[in-house]
C-alpha cells in the first residue's frame, strides 16, 4: 500500500478538531460509573457539571476545553505500506497547522524563550510526532491527542534504586497525586512508567495516561500494581476538581520497560477529566475514524 501524504494531512487536520469536539466513549462511561459509586454530595454535584459540560460542547458543537493543547500525533505503520518519513511528517505538521487555522482554534504552542506564539499549534519540535511498527499488513493508524497544560503540569520523574523496591514506587505515585490535588484537572487518569531509561519512563507514563479506561498492561506485575493504585488513589479524598470526594481518578495505568541493574525510574504523567483523544485507520480499503 502506498500512503498517500494529501490523505494523511487531511486526517491529522481532522482528527485534531475531532479530538476536540468529542469525548471518547470510554471516558463517557467512566464518568457514569463515578457517580454511580461518589458519596460526597459535592463530588457528585461537580461530576453532573462536568457530564453537563460534555453534552453541551457536542450540542453545540463546540470544544470540550478551551485549552487545545500541545498536539501529539502517533503513527503506527503495519507491513508493506511504502511512504516517505520527512514528507509523512511534513503532512501531518500542515495537518496540524489548517486545523487551528480553518477552525479558528486557539493556539497553545510558543517559543521556550520568547515566548512568541506563531498562532499555528506548532513550533520547534511541535507537533510531537511518534512513529511506531507492526505486524498489521497495509495498515496505518494515526492517533491525536492534544495534551493540556493543566494536566501536563502534573509530570514527575524520579531515578529510584533498586534498594528503595517497589513500595517506593507506590509511595512516589501517590505523593504525586496528592501534590498535583486538583491543579490537575481531576478525575485523572494517572499514567504510570516504570524503568527504561529517564527519557523513556517518561514516555511510558504518556502512552499510560492516554490508554483507553477498561485497558490493561500487558505486563502482570505492571497490571497488578495497576489495581492496587487506582484502587488507593481514590481513598484519598481529593475528589472532582479537588473539592472532596472519592472521584480522584478514573484509574491509574502503568506501563513497564526493561531497566538497568542499578536503577528503577518511575515516571508520573496524569491526564485531566477531559481525556480527549482521535484516532483513524487507513487500509487499502478505505479511512476509518475513532476515538
Amino acid at each position: 500500500m502506498q500512503l498517500d501524504l494529501r490523505e494523511v494531512e487531511e486526517i491529522c487536520k481532522t482528527l485534531y478538531v475531532q479530538a476536540l469536539k468529542v469525548l471518547p466513549a470510554d471516558i463517557k462511561a467512566g464518568f457514569k460509573e463515578l457517580v454511580r459509586t461518589e458519596t460526597d454530595a459535592t463530588g457528585r454535584r461537580i461530576l453532573d457539571t462536568m457530564i453537563e459540560n460534555i453534552a453541551v460542547a457536542e450540542r453545540t458543537k463546540n470544544i470540550l476545553c478551551q485549552d487545545t493543547g500541545i498536539p501529539i500525533y502517533n503513527v503506527v505503520v503495519g507491513r508493506d505500506v511504502e511512504f516517505d518519513g520527512a514528507g509523512l511528517k511534513r503532512a501531518i505538521r500542515t495537518g496540524c497547522e489548517r486545523a487551528t487555522h480553518d477552525y479558528s482554534l486557539r493556539s497553545s504552542v510558543v517559543h521556550p524563550i520568547t515566548r512568541k506564539n506563531n498562532q499555528t499549534s506548532s513550533g520547534i519540535r511541535v507537533p510531537i510526532i511518534h512513529v511506531d511498527f507492526d505486524e498489521q499488513p497495509e495498515t496505518v493508524s494515526i492517533e491525536m491527542i492534544p495534551k493540556g497544560s493543566g494536566s501536563e503540569n502534573g509530570s514527575f520523574l524520579q531515578m529510584l534504586l533498586p534498594s528503595d523496591g517497589i513500595n517506593a514506587v507506590k509511595r512516589f505515585v501517590i505523593d504525586r497525586v496528592i501534590e498535583s490535588g486538583g491543579r490537575v484537572c481531576p478525575p485523572t487518569i494517572v499514567g504510570v512508567g516504570i524503568g527504561g531509561t529517564s527519557d523513556l519512563c517518561m514516555h511510558l507514563a504518556k502512552i499510560a495516561a492516554t490508554r483507553p479506561l477498561g485497558s490493561v498492561c500487558s505486563d502482570e506485575e505492571g497490571a497488578k500494581i495497576e489495581r492496587e493504585l487506582s484502587g488507593a488513589v481514590n481513598e484519598l479524598g481529593i475528589g472532582p476538581q479537588g473539592l472532596g470526594g472519592r472521584s480522584t481518578s478514573f484509574a491509574v495505568h502503568v506501563e513497564v520497560a526493561a531497566t538497568h541493574i542499578t536503577q528503577n525510574p518511575v515516571a508520573v504523567n496524569i491526564q485531566c477529566h477531559s481525556a480527549r483523544r482521535a484516532r483513524a485507520t487507513i487500509t487499502p480499503g478505505g479511512i476509518s475514524f475513532s476515538a
